[in-house]
């Protein structure tokens, strides 16, 4: 098990500043290894109880929340991350473990046994939760993330963009999903991750876009939108 604990701000920016930043950033930041030009794909499969109870609390703005998802960063890998982002007053706790994509396709049907066959406790807690509490597949996102670090205080920017979901399909591996737009194509979000505090240079860097901080994460976007055609 993997485990980070950090504050966590997200952003609404245009599209254009965030072109203009990435630059910026990259000229001070290191740039992350799986960058590359246009950036990585991220691909999220989220879980939650039969009453959305997570997707409630975060809409709440409750202090202490979790969601829990199925990360992989490509329909051919080998391996997906079970990840539990947990808040805890002005913190983000996130635990990750790495699954086979075998296990990791059962867990995509909802059937978690095969985390019993894991002896990280980590995954013990994941198996009890999430069969105690019968969460169930609810949405798969989709973005096109840059990303950049800095090593003082584990700073992380990343850049997202070309946010889409898809309800229809919770197959994290398959190479085509009928997925729709959760966010204007022309906005981007931005995210800053640190601990203690954020250094100067980077602060004076982001101040130079107009931004709006944004209160509900891409798993919420992703849900009001099919929520609001289903009603």
């Amino acid at each position: 098990m993997n485990e980070v604990l950090r504050q966590e701000k997200k952003y609404a920016i245009n599209l254009a500043d965030g072109v203009v930043l990435g630059e910026r950033l990259g000229a001070v930041m290191h740039a992350d290894a799986h960058n590359g030009a246009q950036g990585y794909t991220i691909r999220s499969l989220y879980f939650d109880t039969p009453d959305d109870q997570d997707f409630q609390d975060k809409i709440d703005g409750l202090e202490l929340r979790r969601k829990i998802r199925l990360r992989t960063y490509s329909p051919r890998s080998d391996f997906a991350m079970l990840e539990m982002k947990q808040k805890e007053g002005p913190y983000q706790r996130k635990r990750s473990l790495r699954l086979g994509r075998e296990d990791a396709q059962r867990l995509c049907r909802g059937d978690y046994r095969p985390l019993q066959n894991y002896e990280d406790p980590f995954a013990a807690e994941c198996y009890g939760l999430m069969h105690c509490r019968c969460y169930r597949p609810k949405t798969i996102v989709e973005y096109r993330r840059q990303a950049f670090v800095a090593r003082e205080n584990h700073i992380r920017v990343t850049l997202d963009s070309r946010i889409i979901a898809t309800e229809s399909c919770f197959d994290v591996f398959s190479e085509r999903l009928p997925m729709y737009a959760v966010m204007d194509p022309f906005q981007m979000v931005l995210e800053v991750k640190y601990n203690g505090f954020l250094l100067s240079y980077i602060k004076d860097l982001l101040d130079l876009v107009e931004r709006s901080e944004l209160s509900v994460s891409k798993y919420c976007l992703a849900r009001s939108v099919s929520l609001s055609l289903q009603g």
